[in-house]
């Protein structure tokens, strides 16, 4: 370190950051082959969702851009001001945002759609970094881990009033995060039984949309929730091991928003299990070069970011095919990089910014 306390530039991770770029091409590539069809009828132009998505991820590049170029400790000193507006903006879209299949989770401007519970995501990361790497003796005791969980549930609760699946990614960074900064088994534990009785009681009590999903999950066949899991399904089913071809797809005229949570099925129906097994390849990848990070970053904080990115892409990877696969009920969760949604890929790009940017200072073996 030199004498300003500024990190000498010695690295750059290029493995990570061709993955993303192969994992970006191929979703460019898989979206346009699943949405063309339904965007000609609905828009009248067939390149509609990937021009957006392709926007979305010029965007995100210059966000990964700006994110590499500056310190990442520099983002420490803003870890409890991103989290505190991420609780209010989280709390002001359940009032003014534009609700859509029932819920309210998106700002509307210029255009332009916005979801808070995705900078929520990063506003996580961030703060346990910074709580995690500021004291060696922070997570030290049963009571600390759970002082850290508590400052964490408010958020949680703010999320999971409309969108329960982002506060479940949240939950599950922060438990993966702290998990690994503390040594309190019994804390985590605990934790999973209790989490286990929480999803009990919902399939037990719960009521509404969501035990009609439990329901869909259990018997997909017999109720219209299901419907979309049971075309996915048969998607999965028809491709095969190598797939129908690229742009063969029929089910993607019938599975609801393909483009979204359930392109996975369409990649299967296309390319098979052997493509299916490609992409799931390419995730190992990109966990893998965030682990070797995260191992050999500078410091605490720099290596719990990477953690709590790490974290972040396998839970949503593992819960989404999870749903396509009809192993847990549906929980409208995206597939990174891949799925349609301009928010999740400019999020998504910001936290490949934040671990390049550890990156820069690992010391070369």
């Amino acid at each position: 370190m030199s004498k300003k306390g500024r990190f000498k530039t010695q690295y750059f991770d290029f493995g990570l950051l061709i993955t993303v770029i192969l994992l970006l091409a191929f979703g460019m590539v898989m979206l346009y082959s699943t949405s063309a069809y339904n965007a000609t009828i609905k828009f009248g132009d067939g390149t509609h969702y990937v021009m957006r998505q392709f926007k979305a991820a010029l965007l995100g590049f210059a966000m990964m851009y700006f994110f590499v170029k500056v310190d990442y400790r520099f983002w420490k000193r803003f870890a409890l001001l991103a989290y505190v507006a991420s609780i209010i903006l989280c709390i002001a879209v359940i009032f003014a945002g534009n609700e859509k299949y029932g819920a309210s989770r998106w700002f509307s401007i210029g255009g332009i759609n916005f979801q808070p519970s995705e900078l929520a995501k990063v506003a996580v990361i961030l703060l346990l970094a910074t709580l995690i790497g500021k004291s060696d003796t922070a997570l030290k005791g049963s009571k600390n881990v759970l002082k850290v969980f508590g400052i964490i549930i408010p958020l949680v609760a703010v999320v999971a009033y409309n969108n329960l699946s982002t506060a479940v990614i949240i939950l599950g960074i922060t438990y993966i995060m702290l998990f690994v900064a503390s040594k309190e088994t019994r804390v985590f534990v605990s934790f999973v039984f209790l989490a286990f009785v929480g999803v009990m009681a919902i399939i037990i009590f719960g009521q509404g949309y969501r035990m009609a999903r439990i329901d869909a999950w259990q018997h997909p066949e017999k109720y219209d929730e299901g419907y979309q899991t049971l075309q996915a399904l048969y998607a999965i089913g028809s491709g095969g091991l190598f797939g129908k071809g690229l742009g063969e797809s029929f089910q993607k005229s019938f599975v609801p928003e393909a483009q979204n949570d359930m392109i996975f099925s369409i990649i299967c129906e296309e390319l098979g299990i052997f493509g299916a097994i490609c992409v799931i390849v390419l995730y190992l990848i990109l966990i893998w070069r965030l682990m070797v990070i995260a191992i050999n970053a500078k410091d605490k904080t720099g290596g719990f970011i990477c953690v709590g990115v790490m974290a972040h892409i396998a839970i949503q990877v593992i819960l989404n095919i999870g749903v396509v696969t009809n192993t847990i009920p549906n929980t409208g969760i995206t597939l990174p990089f891949i799925s349609y949604g301009g928010t999740s890929i400019l999020i998504l790009l910001s936290e490949m910014g934040l671990a390049l940017g550890v990156s820069k200072y690992i010391e070369p073996k």
